[in-house]
């Protein structure tokens, strides 16, 4: 009689392809995460070059605009025509000027 030999395991040669095939995969999902890593940061660094472009734009922009004129103090037109009639009365005014200051003041 003869007999079979007994098979223990899947041999070398099985092995071999075992290892290869957990070695490539764990290079692949390697190179997959670090190129993941890579694309990530390099999306951050764009996004805070182009955050900075905007802020240096608006810096720009508030200091090419002119500066707003100060208010003017509102006017007492009452008190306006009181000195504009002792002007006239002082003989400093023309009745001319005068009326001319008083139409300006008045918005006519």
């Amino acid at each position: 009689m003869r007999r079979r030999p007994m098979r223990r395991g899947p041999g070398l040669v099985g092995v071999a392809a075992t290892t290869a095939v957990v070695a490539g995969t764990a290079g692949a999902v390697r190179g997959h995460q670090q190129k993941k890593a890579y694309e990530k940061q390099e999306m951050a660094e764009y996004e805070a070059q182009q955050q900075q472009m905007a802020m240096q734009e608006a810096a720009a922009q508030a200091a090419a605009q002119p500066a707003a004129p100060p208010a003017a103090a509102p006017v007492d037109t009452a008190a306006e025509l009181q000195k504009l009639a002792q002007l006239q009365q002082a003989g400093v005014l023309t009745p001319e000027e005068f009326a001319a200051a008083k139409a300006k003041l008045l918005g006519i």
